[in-house]
């Protein structure tokens, strides 16, 4: 057996994959787009499969809180304040040294979502808010890439496989980005759920990669596994005036960013964006005599304010007030420190 094999070797003793499915593998490429508690068992799942090339995209760093389900993530990676995408590529490697993994420290949007996506070829969803699981969906279907979506809350999972041009797409299903109000931040998640969810996806990921159609879960799965409840819809046909997979018109790609800040539900924090690069040392400086605290790394800034929030920078030019939900009190204080 070649040696670069031999550690799929239980692997490619399952049958449906073989050896000429590993070598589909490690010849392809995906992209997980959130590495949180769903892209971090997506992740883990696509490097030890053997998958070629894999990229993975946060805009967050890691906190004690997603220690619980986010299973990359250790004390260490808290205390040094690592982006999620840089703490998980370092345990990646560690994992499988075969493969090559880009980690990217980046907001998704409709500026930048052709080119996360570039040379893709499938996209797992690791996402956890609707708007950019519609931006991801709009965007694989414009340019011919299946994405696997998923969604994990409290004790609740869903997932479905979406491939352009054989099956509906998300707004056949969900026709708005409204997701009720329900996310982990607002009303939990227990880790067992994730991992079925993200299992589910990883599964339907290896099928699709390795050509293996008929195998293809043709349904969007739901349960709870607190409640012990299991429903399997089919996915059917699309409807007809989808304006993503029918009428092409993929209408997040269409959207003009006017307003570049956003409160992330259920954080007590709201992103600031649209700033030029940071330089984080020079920032480090500016900030020392009006903070409480700067703590610096190469990938963030972190300054505790007197009024109580705290500023997290970034180079790309994001920013995170912490301490509030509040959009107005949000730029009073982005005003006051960063000031442009």
């Amino acid at each position: 057996m070649d040696e670069t094999l031999e550690r799929y070797s239980r692997q490619m003793l399952f049958a449906p994959i073989g050896e000429l499915g590993q070598r589909k593998l490690s010849e392809s490429s995906v992209c997980v787009i959130g590495m949180g508690a769903l892209g971090t068992v997506l992740a883990n799942h696509m490097v030890r499969a053997g998958v070629g090339r894999v990229r993975i995209v946060d805009r967050d760093y890691v906190e004690k809180s997603n220690l619980q389900r986010q299973m990359l993530y250790d004390e260490d990676d808290v205390r040094e304040g690592y982006p999620k995408a840089i703490a998980a590529e370092r345990k990646l490697r560690r994992i499988n040294s075969d493969v090559r993994i880009e980690a990217v420290v980046a907001d998704v949007t409709v500026h930048n979502i052709d080119g996360l996506l570039d040379g893709m070829d499938l996209v797992l969803d690791g996402t956890d808010n609707f708007q950019t699981r519609f931006l991801l969906n709009d965007a694989c279907f414009s340019k011919g890439i299946p994405f696997t979506y998923g969604g994990a809350v409290s004790s609740r999972g869903m997932s479905a496989i979406l491939v352009p041009g054989r099956t509906p797409c998300l707004r056949c299903f969900l026709p708005s980005a409204d997701s009720g109000g329900q996310t982990c931040d607002t009303i939990g998640v227990i880790a067992p759920v994730v991992d079925i969810v993200a299992s589910y996806q990883a599964v339907e990921a290896l099928k699709y990669l390795v050509e293996a159609d008929q195998a293809r879960r043709n349904s969007l799965v739901t349960f709870d596994l607190w409640s012990n409840y299991y429903y399997e819809m089919k996915l059917g046909e699309a409807k007809k005036v989808c304006p993503c997979c029918q009428l092409k018109e993929y209408p997040a790609l269409q959207v003009t960013e006017t307003d570049s800040t956003v409160s992330l539900c259920g954080r007590s924090t709201v992103q600031i964006s649209g700033h030029g690069p940071l330089d984080l040392g020079q920032w480090s400086k500016r900030l020392e005599p009006a903070a409480v605290k700067v703590e610096l790394n190469a990938y963030l800034l972190k300054a505790e304010l007197p009024e109580g929030e705290r500023l997290v920078l970034f180079p790309d030019g994001r920013v995170l007030v912490q301490g509030t939900e509040d959009l107005v009190r949000a730029k009073t204080l982005y005003a006051r420190y960063i000031g442009y």
